[in-house]
């Protein structure tokens, strides 16, 4: 039986995981779920849950630099779903995904956030449309705590610059990654395989960030179901 900890990216929230929850609970695994709380949801970081097994961290996209480090050396295993270590690549290459960023934080301190938010689920979205997406914070009226959570990690992508903290050296990992990402730019998917030599990598070639459409929850859970075996 394992135990999982969930944490989702940057303009999402625990709703992110609703999709995977009945799947998880039918193979009698236990599972925390970590939130920011940008919304209307309060925020509270995960533990990991009294259980046997494999301790599993599944994150998405920022989602991993919001773990406490604490939590994470812990994990036995780790996934990471179209996520990163070094948002903004080196150099010349990133100089236009950096003057975007402080764009972004520029429009969130403005007064129509919410229309930038939008605009940025779209590209998480795609290819697919943006009504597939799970109830997200930008649903509804942001309130000021949830702007500052926002905006303070927003800062916190820009200047992401490797693995997260306490990142567990010696855990299976698999890489989960996009081939029609709209936001991890394909230099940032390189880096981390390169970080990550000996991750076990799934690329769904028609994927975007969101990883709308496709199979990736049996994937992973099958993925996870081998440690035990293994």
């Amino acid at each position: 039986m394992s135990s999982l900890v969930a944490m989702h990216g940057w303009c999402g929230d625990q709703r992110s995981w609703e999709a995977w929850l009945p799947h998880w609970q039918a193979r009698g695994w236990q599972v925390s779920c970590g939130e920011r709380g940008y919304g209307q949801q309060s925020p509270q970081q995960p533990s990991w849950p009294q259980a046997g097994g494999p301790k599993v961290v599944i994150a998405h996209s920022l989602g991993p630099h919001l773990l406490a480090r604490e939590l994470l050396e812990q994990a036995d295993a780790v996934v990471l779903l179209t996520s990163f270590g070094r948002f903004v690549p080196p150099g010349r290459e990133g100089r236009p995904l950096q003057i975007a960023l402080q764009a972004m934080a520029h429009e969130l301190a403005g007064n129509q956030p919410e229309t930038m938010l939008q605009t940025f689920l779209q590209r998480v979205a795609a290819p697919q449309p943006v009504e597939l997406l799970q109830t997200t914070p930008a649903s509804s009226a942001l309130g000021a705590g949830g702007l500052v959570q926002l905006q303070n990690d927003l800062a916190l992508l820009s200047r992401s610059n490797g693995l997260p903290e306490g990142f567990p050296p010696g855990a299976r990992v698999l890489l989960v990654q996009a081939g029609q990402d709209q936001i991890v730019v394909p230099a940032a998917r390189q880096a981390l395989e390169q970080a990550l030599p000996h991750a076990d990598v799934l690329t769904l070639a028609q994927a975007g960030h969101a990883l709308l459409r496709t199979p990736v929850i049996g994937l992973v859970n099958a993925w996870i179901d081998g440690l035990s075996s293994a």
